[in-house]
């Protein structure tokens, strides 16, 4: 019934697909090229009069982004580099903030769920500092650190600790009662209940916290990128923007949107690795 249920759903992806991408051919096949149009219409479609195309159809995209998987890290200079090597920065950038969100949210995570002096205390900055936007940081990291390349990587430390801290205090104090008591009776200490009893305990809701860390992490450093410039899957988005390479725009969103996929399902297994069923 399972595996059933599993191919009806992947021909209903691919159906899908399908029907979008005959949508999008159609609705963009009739406009011809922006050598055809007067320089006001060519204008107002996001295409220039020197012969790009209007919006290009999903043949057009497909091609483009063929040509990106079959040589994706050439480098032909600081504006012209493979889709590879630009989501390779990314990638690297995304990495070590989630890394350090991960050595500062979990042991103060751990620290908040078990001490409820230490939750009343520090929930009031974490209350203020939560809701504040990412980028709202750049500035101020910018001007204090003056170097882009750590700014960005300040940032999504910033984004990802908070949904790893809260989780982690959420599942450690949600450690059922009878659990600590038993250590508690058995006399094993407070490190060893931490790592033997709680940490076990709570570790589906502390993956869970990082699953959703790594795609806020992953929707951040695009918008971060195309802020400070230089390297990265989002200054390359905006810099083919400014190409007017709409085909390289999109093609772009496919390859964040495959990457972001790729890093959620990474978590999703390990998250299923450490769920246990009562």
């Amino acid at each position: 019934m399972g595996l059933s249920l599993r191919w009806r759903a992947a021909v209903l992806t691919v159906f899908i697909f399908c029907a979008f991408s005959a949508v999008w051919e159609l609705s963009v096949g009739g406009r011809g090229e922006a050598t055809n149009m007067s320089p006001e219409y060519a204008a107002l479609m996001g295409a220039t009069a020197k012969g790009a195309s209007a919006m290009p159809g999903p043949l057009k995209v497909g091609g483009q982004i063929w040509e990106h998987v079959l040589n994706p890290f050439y480098d032909k200079g600081p504006n012209d580099k493979g889709v590879g090597i630009q989501l390779g920065y990314s990638i690297a950038r995304v990495a070590v903030g989630f890394l350090l969100a991960v050595l500062t949210a979990v042991p103060l995570g751990f620290l908040i769920g078990m001490s409820p002096l230490f939750y009343k205390a520090l929930d009031p900055f974490i209350q203020v500092l939560k809701p504040v936007s990412p980028l709202a940081w750049m500035p101020l990291a910018l001007y204090t650190i003056k170097d882009s390349v750590i700014s960005s990587v300040f940032v999504i430390y910033i984004c990802s600790v908070w949904p790893m801290l809260i989780n982690t205090a959420f599942g450690v104090a949600s450690v059922r009662r009878e659990w600590l008591n038993v250590a508690r009776t058995l006399e094993v200490g407070r490190m060893r209940t931490a790592l033997r009893v709680i940490l076990p305990a709570a570790a589906p809701t502390i993956m869970t916290g990082m699953r959703i860390s790594i795609g806020i992490a992953w929707l951040v450093i695009v918008a971060a990128e195309m802020l400070v410039g230089g390297t990265g899957i989002g200054y390359f988005v905006w810099n083919e923007w400014n190409n007017l390479s709409i085909t390289n725009v999109i093609a772009a969103i496919v390859f964040i949107g495959l990457i972001g996929m790729l890093l959620d399902q990474v978590l999703a297994f390990f998250t299923k690795l450490v769920t246990y069923v009562e």
